[in-house]
C-alpha cells in the first residue's frame, strides 16, 4: 500500500493544477489517472480564459471566473518557471461580433451585462472592428472587444503543467484508475485501483471530469456527463487574426502571429455519451460559422481535427468542496471552463486542504447540492 498526504484523482488540468499548489507545499501527493495525462478534455480545449457567461446558466461562476482571470499572470509564470517550458499564454483580448438579428440592440444587452457582471466590454465601430481585425467578413454586423480576455495554447501548456507538478515534488501515475474509494466509518482513506493496489491518503480529491460519476460512492456528489466537443486546426495564410474572434455561431482562436498561422477553431455542444468522434456535420457546423466570421478561412488548410468529452452537471457548474464523507473533496463538472478555472480552483481546494476555509466562497458550487 502507498500512502500519501494527498491523492488526486484524475490528470487532467484541474487535478494536476491542484497537484501542482500542494506539491509546492511540502505535501506528498500523487495523482491518479486512467490513461494517460491530460489526454482528455484538457488537452482538447480551445485555450480561450473568458470569465463572460456563454448562457444565463454560467452567470453564478462569473466571480469564480473573474477571479481565476486575475491569478492567471502569476500562475503562468509560475508554472513556466517549475518546467522551464513556455505555456503560450497571450493576453490580447477578444472580439465579440454579431452578424444577425438586431444587432445593434444585442449589441447593447451585451455590452450592459457584461459590465452589470463587472467585466470590461467596449462597443466597436465596423470600422474600428475592421482596423483591428482586418480579415472580418462584411457580414459583421456589430462587434464590441473584450480587453481583459486571454488565451493559453493548452497543448504547450498542459505540457508545462505537468512538468512543473512532477519537478514540485508530485507523484504521477497514468494508467492507474481508482474504482472504489476505501472507507474507515465515514472517513475514505484511499482508493482501490485497476491494478490491483490501494492508495492510502489523508485527503483524497476527486477531479476526475465526465468520468467521476462513473465510480458509484462519486456520482451522487458529481453527477457528471459527457458533453462531445469537436475542433479543427487550420493553417491560414491570409491576413493574420490577431486575437480570439468569436460570434454566436463559433470561434477563432490564433495559436500564433506568423504567416502562415495556425489557428483553432470550434466547437459543437453534443450530448453523445462517451463516444468520441468527429463527424461531418460537426465539422460543417464549426466551418460554416468561422467562414461567416473570416471569409477567408474557406481556403484555409485543415491540418487536424479532434474532439474532447467536457464534464457536464445538471445545472451546468462546478462541484467543488468538501463532502459529507470525511476526506472526500470534489473537483470537477468545470465543462467548458475547466482551463480558465484551474488556478482558482487549485488555490480553493490547496486552502480548504491546509486551512480548512477559502479565501473566496464556493457554497454555491458545494457537491452537497446534488446528494440531496
Amino acid at each position: 500500500m502507498s500512502t500519501y498526504d494527498i491523492l488526486i484523482v484524475g490528470g487532467g488540468v484541474i487535478g494536476s493544477s491542484i497537484a501542482f499548489e500542494l506539491a509546492q507545499q511540502n505535501l506528498r501527493v500523487a495523482v491518479l489517472d486512467r490513461q494517460e495525462f491530460m489526454r482528455e478534455s484538457s488537452w482538447a480545449a480551445a485555450g480561450m480564459l473568458s470569465p463572460a457567461p456563454d448562457c444565463p446558466a454560467a452567470i453564478p461562476l462569473v466571480p469564480l471566473g473573474r477571479a481565476s482571470l486575475s491569478l492567471y499572470p502569476r500562475f503562468v509564470a509560475a508554472i513556466e518557471e517549475a518546467s522551464s517550458m513556455r505555456t503560450g499564454y497571450r493576453a490580447d483580448g477578444a472580439i465579440e461580433t454579431l452578424c444577425h438579428g438586431d444587432a445593434e440592440r444585442e449589441l447593447s444587452t451585451l455590452v450592459a451585462l457584461h459590465h452589470g457582471l463587472g467585466l470590461a466590454c467596449e462597443p466597436l465601430s465596423i470600422d474600428d472592428a475592421l482596423e483591428m481585425e482586418p480579415a472580418l467578413g462584411r457580414d459583421v454586423r456589430a462587434a464590441a472587444l473584450l480587453p481583459d480576455e486571454a488565451t493559453v495554447n493548452t497543448r504547450r501548456f498542459t505540457a508545462a503543467l505537468l512538468a512543473a507538478a512532477e519537478n514540485a515534488g508530485a507523484t504521477l501515475l497514468p494508467g492507474v484508475e481508482a474504482i472504489a474509494l476505501v472507507r474507515d466509518g465515514n472517513r475514505c482513506t484511499g482508493v482501490k485501483t485497476s491494478v490491483g493496489k490501494t492508495f492510502s491518503a489523508a485527503q483524497v480529491v476527486f477531479a476526475a471530469g465526465c468520468w467521476a460519476s462513473r465510480i458509484p460512492e462519486i456520482a451522487p456528489y458529481a453527477p457528471t456527463i459527457p458533453v462531445r466537443g469537436q475542433m479543427a486546426a487550420l493553417v491560414h495564410a491570409g491576413k493574420p487574426i490577431r486575437r480570439v474572434v468569436r460570434s454566436e455561431r463559433g470561434y477563432i482562436v490564433p495559436r500564433d502571429g506568423g504567416n502562415p498561422q495556425m489557428l483553432v477553431v470550434g466547437s459543437t455542444l453534443e450530448e453523445a455519451g462517451y463516444e468520441k468522434g468527429v463527424t461531418s456535420g460537426g465539422l460543417e457546423k464549426i466551418f460554416s460559422g468561422v467562414n461567416e466570421l473570416v471569409p477567408e478561412l474557406a481556403r484555409a488548410e485543415i491540418v487536424e481535427t479532434w474532439c474532447g468529452l467536457r464534464p457536464g452537471t445538471p445545472d451546468q457548474l462546478p462541484a467543488l468542496g468538501p463532502t459529507d464523507i470525511n476526506g472526500l473533496v470534489i473537483a470537477t463538472g468545470h465543462y467548458r471552463n475547466g482551463i480558465l478555472l484551474a488556478p482558482i480552483t487549485a488555490k480553493l481546494i490547496a486552502e480548504w486542504i491546509t486551512e480548512r476555509r477559502t479565501s473566496l466562497s464556493w457554497e454555491e458550487f458545494s457537491p452537497l447540492r446534488f446528494s440531496g
